[in-house]
């Protein structure tokens, strides 16, 4: 399993390829375009020689024609130089491949993001889609799916602590994104612990012990470097009263699990569950993505319901109802079919159209129970990847 294919096909255009550190990109790209002019600004040197002068990207790249592919990697460490590779994307007709780690930069600091003359990709951890039969479920949900854990899975703790370590020095301190490393440290773990549940700026303050604004902002980050993903709740306007908090998902169940220090300490099953329903979003998000269906996800919870996945198929018009997919997911090897009822009872309100019901657990046999489908995790994946629910 040396080499794994990626799902994420490559533009004919310029484009912006971000993604967390470590799950690929320069790989890709080093493969994708390998008669590209490369640039890598993790180099020291070359770093200080473009900060100084953009415009020696120019006389870099040299005399080359037009449609000349260059690959700029970690863009976002010197925000200036956008405005030259606009500049050169006019002038001498060349595509730009801009890779980076964190859009925080680039997206808050009122840079040149070259007026749409470049599309966004994105690049995720290893997926189901891409290793297939060489999936190792239980591994996954232990460690994660970052490309080095799986490639050597017997250093996987290591592995982790060194990227949360890597993470904490270069993306929050060396970049000044906050002015103090320890009470951000002291939000990461319990960030780390909070995987997949609702966030509550107040309690997660007060156990840090930082204002509840500095919360919200230290989550933003997490946001920006692409290390986390919010799942808002569903509101299709209806006239009950309806969650307001969102969840919050780390990219990785394995990098969740380093930032909330329990790299060594034996997995609980309420940690499986997230790690399962962890996977299960980021399965989604690649497919998503990868395939341009551009759905939005969500979770729905009323009162004492509640719902794991929310996936909007159509949005709610003058004349028609929405169109959901529910899923609901269990790290447990049997299914109870209590589990079904949140899912069952949104349907026979009537006020959603509830296109399909979803069962994702550990087990090994498929159900179908009056219309509610219950998978494997496993063949939930292989349907998922080939379409089959969204």
């Amino acid at each position: 399993m040396e080499t794994v294919s990626r799902l994420l096909v490559c533009p004919k255009r310029s484009f912006f390829l971000f993604g967390p550190r470590g799950v690929g990109k320069s790989t890709w790209l080093k493969k994708e375009l390998h008669r590209a002019v490369y640039f890598n600004l993790l180099d020291t040197r070359l770093y200080l020689e473009l900060s100084r002068a953009p415009s020696l990207l120019e006389a870099k790249v040299g005399d080359k024609p037009a449609d000349t592919w260059v690959c700029v990697d970690e863009v976002q460490k010197i925000p200036d130089l956008l405005n030259e590779v606009h500049r050169l994307m006019e002038s001498k007709r060349w595509k730009f491949a801009l890779s980076g780690s964190s859009a925080r930069k680039l997206r808050r600091g009122g840079v040149n993001l070259l007026a749409g003359r470049a599309i966004t990709r994105e690049m995720a951890p290893f997926s189901y889609g891409e290793l297939g039969n060489k999936f190792p479920l239980r591994q996954v949900l232990e460690w994660g799916l970052l490309p080095l854990v799986v490639l050597h899975p017997h250093d996987a703790p290591d592995t982790l602590t060194a990227y949360v370590h890597t993470y904490l020095k270069e993306e929050i301190k060396e970049e000044g994104l906050v002015r103090k490393v320890e009470p951000f440290v002291r939000f990461l773990e319990i960030a780390g612990l909070m995987n997949g549940q609702q966030i509550n700026s107040e309690n997660i303050a007060r156990d840090a012990h930082i204002p509840r604004s500095t919360v919200d902002v230290y989550f933003s980050i997490l946001e920006d470097t692409l290390l986390g993903y919010f799942l808002k709740p569903y509101r299709p306007g209806a006239k009950v009263r309806e969650q307001a908090h969102r969840k919050f998902y780390w990219f990785d169940a394995g990098v969740a699990r380093g930032a909330a220090n329990l790299l060594y300490d034996p997995l609980e099953p309420g940690w499986l569950g997230y790690a399962l329903e962890t996977m299960i979003f980021h399965e989604m998000r690649v497919h998503n993505h990868v395939r341009g269906k551009n759905r939005p996800f969500y979770y729905y919870r009323v009162g004492g319901i509640e719902i794991d996945f929310v996936i909007e198929t159509r949005k709610r018009t003058m004349s028609q109802k929405p169109e959901v997919i529910c899923l609901e997911v269990k790290g447990s090897k049997k299914w109870d079919r209590k589990w079904e009822k949140p899912i069952r009872s949104l349907k026979e309100t009537g006020r959603i159209s509830v296109k399909k019901m979803v069962g994702v657990y550990l087990g090994e046999e498929s159900f179908h129970f009056n219309g509610f489908d219950v998978l494997p995790a496993l063949e939930f994946l292989t349907l998922l990847h080939e379409g089959k629910i969204f």
